[in-house]
């Protein structure tokens, strides 16, 4: 199987279940707005169970609830990990990476009937300060703050989701490599409701490991470096990197559509020579998708 004449292996990724948040972040410029976007979804961390996040999309002054320049954000936790877990990691999420700069407000951009009370585990950073009103059509939380004051809405839906969705693009340099996942993660922003919490994942990682008590380790057979070291290699003699753009989503058909049209600009990118997607051999991921359903 081709795609713009690079081959498409027949293969599957695995994904898995998974809880998220979905929210609206909006600065008092786009400075301070840029660094709570990304302080507040850095460090994918579901694989120590704890969480991972994403930017999913920009939104213009006429989209937010106080009328200024805001981001999308999703925060994501293990599905079996419970709701507990994810308001958890929310409140770590918000607390260090969004009421810390100055001039944020968050407001909910899910619809749904379950929903997380931010109260105990962010409201009460005021240290019983705090109070509850109506701002701009939403009952928020008011937190007094050192530089005035941090508005979040008392509740932020979640939801069951689709996490761990994956592309795999074998390339002849790490110029063309970062080329294809650049192009990418731009096509893939274009589908709503997902995200990529790695941005371009330079290291993926295997089940089976020499050091468990540390976690996931390097996938060693797709290692270029490798090649000539181990008996087992999986990268052919002309790759040089093979990086990882990993989807979440609202669903799974949301994840499909975004690894699709990956697929699609990257196999335009001079220098690919291969398309992939890694999986557990069918026996982790609860959904798999297969490259040659979605091509």
């Amino acid at each position: 199987m081709e795609l713009n004449g690079v081959k498409v292996e027949d293969t599957f990724c695995e994904a898995f279940d998974g809880l998220f948040t979905r929210f609206v972040v909006t600065g008092v410029d786009d400075k301070r707005l840029n660094r709570a976007a990304t302080e507040s979804t850095a460090l994918p961390l579901t694989v120590f169970d704890e969480s991972e996040a994403g930017a999913e999309k920009e939104l213009d002054k006429k989209e937010t609830p106080d009328k200024r320049k805001g981001f999308v954000i999703q925060v994501w936790s293990n599905y079996e990990s419970g709701v507990d877990k994810l308001e958890h990691e929310l409140s770590k999420r918000v607390r260090q990476g969004i009421l810390v700069v100055p001039g944020t407000r968050i407001f909910n951009y899910l619809e749904s009937e379950e929903k997380i009370d931010v109260m105990e585990k962010i409201g009460h950073c005021g240290d019983g300060y705090e109070w509850k009103e109506n701002r701009f059509g939403r009952e928020v939380i008011n937190i007094p703050i050192m530089m005035g004051e941090f508005l979040i809405e008392r509740e932020l839906g979640f939801s069951k989701g689709v996490m761990g969705g994956n592309i795999w693009f074998f390339a002849e340099s790490m110029d063309s490599a970062l080329k294809a996942g650049d192009k990418a993660i731009e096509a893939i922003k274009e589908v709503n409701g997902v995200v990529t919490p790695f941005d371009i994942c330079s290291a993926g990682s295997k089940v089976e490991t020499n050091y468990p008590e540390i976690g996931p380790t390097t996938n060693h057979p797709y290692c270029p470096t490798l090649r000539e070291k181990i008996e087992n290699s999986k990268v052919p003699e002309d790759i040089e990197a093979v990086p990882e753009i990993i989807i979440n989503g609202m669903n799974k058909e949301k994840v499909k559509k975004g690894m699709k049209k990956g697929i699609k600009a990257a196999s335009k990118i001079e220098g690919i020579k291969k398309i992939s997607a890694g999986n557990f051999n069918g026996e982790l991921g609860k959904h798999k998708i297969h490259l040659k359903d979605i091509v």
